[in-house]
C-alpha cells in the first residue's frame, strides 16, 4: 500500500481522514421519506441503527469499526421536511490526536413531491448542515459543512446533485465542491427484498482528491419496523490521499451490514 505521511495540521490531517458525514444509510433514510401522498397531514417518525461501519460516500468514518446511529423525521402533506441524524464517528480523531469529536449531527430541511403522469415523476431540493462537536486545537480547521442538493427520480431511478458553498469537511480551499449521485432501488417482489444500486462521483477542489464510489447491495423488511441491508461498498479513491494517520486506507472495498428500527 502506498501511503503518505501528513503533518498533523488542519488541512493535511483531516485530507487524509476523507470526507465524512451522512453516510449510506442516512442519504437512503432521506430518500426513502415519503412524499405529500399521506393520510395525515404531519408525520414524525424516529430510526435507531447498528452498523458494521459508517461509509460515506464510499469513505468509512469509523476507521471500519461498527456504527451506532439514529435520528428524528417530519415531514407535512405538503412535501416540507426536517430532520436530524447523528453517528458515532472517529475519522476527526484518527487523523489529530489532539482533535476530540466523536458524533456527527446532520440537520436537514427541504421539500419533496411528485409529478407527472401517475406521479412516476419526483423531486427533492433542500439544505443539509453537517455539525461535528467536540474540541480542536487552535489553528485547526472546522469540518462543519453545508451542502444544498436537488434531485429528480423516475420511479426506482434518482438523480442528486449535492454542492457545497463551503469548505468540505474542514478540508482548505474546497469551497464549490460538489457531489453526483446516481442510485436505483428496485422491489424484487421476493421475500421483501429490494435491491439497491448506487454510483457516485465526489469532485473535491483539491488536486487528487476526487473520486468515484459505487455500491451493490439488498434490503429487506423485517417487519415490525424493522429492516436489514446488505451490501458491497468500494471506491477509486486515491491511496495517497484517503489514507490516515495510522496508515489504514479510508476507501478500501468492503461488506457492509446495518440492522434499522424505525418507530
Amino acid at each position: 500500500m502506498i501511503r503518505i505521511t501528513l503533518p498533523r495540521h488542519p488541512a493535511a490531517a483531516l485530507l487524509a481522514a476523507s470526507l465524512p458525514a451522512a453516510s449510506l444509510l442516512s442519504i437512503t433514510l432521506l430518500s426513502a421519506m415519503p412524499a405529500a401522498a399521506q393520510t395525515a397531514p404531519h408525520t414524525l417518525t424516529a430510526n435507531l441503527s447498528l452498523a458494521t461501519d459508517y461509509r460515506y460516500r464510499g469513505i468509512t468514518q469509523t476507521d471500519r469499526r461498527p456504527a451506532i446511529q439514529g435520528g428524528f423525521d417530519y415531514s407535512h402533506a405538503s412535501g416540507f421536511y426536517l430532520g436530524n441524524w447523528n453517528s458515532s464517528i472517529s475519522w476527526l480523531g484518527d487523523s489529530n490526536d489532539e482533535v476530540s469529536a466523536p458524533i456527527e449531527m446532520d440537520f436537514y430541511a427541504g421539500f419533496r413531491n411528485t409529478f407527472g403522469t401517475e406521479g412516476k415523476w419526483s423531486y427533492d431540493v433542500g439544505v443539509l448542515q453537517y455539525y461535528y462537536p467536540g474540541d480542536y486545537p487552535g489553528g485547526f480547521t472546522r469540518p462543519h459543512t453545508t451542502e444544498a442538493y436537488a434531485g429528480v427520480g423516475y420511479g426506482p431511478v434518482s438523480l442528486k446533485v449535492s454542492y457545497a458553498p463551503t469548505n468540505l469537511f474542514g478540508l482548505a480551499d474546497s469551497r464549490h465542491s460538489w457531489y453526483a449521485d446516481l442510485s436505483a432501488n428496485v422491489p424484487l417482489q421476493v421475500w421483501g427484498l429490494t435491491l439497491n444500486t448506487h454510483i457516485g462521483y465526489q469532485k473535491v477542489q483539491v488536486a487528487d482528491a476526487s473520486y468515484v464510489d459505487w455500491k451493490l447491495g439488498l434490503t429487506r423488511d423485517l417487519g415490525n419496523g424493522f429492516a436489514l441491508a446488505v451490501a458491497y461498498v468500494d471506491t477509486n479513491a486515491d491511496r495517497t490521499v484517503y489514507t490516515n494517520a495510522s496508515g489504514r486506507y479510508m476507501g478500501r472495498g468492503t461488506a457492509w451490514a446495518s440492522l434499522t428500527k424505525t418507530f
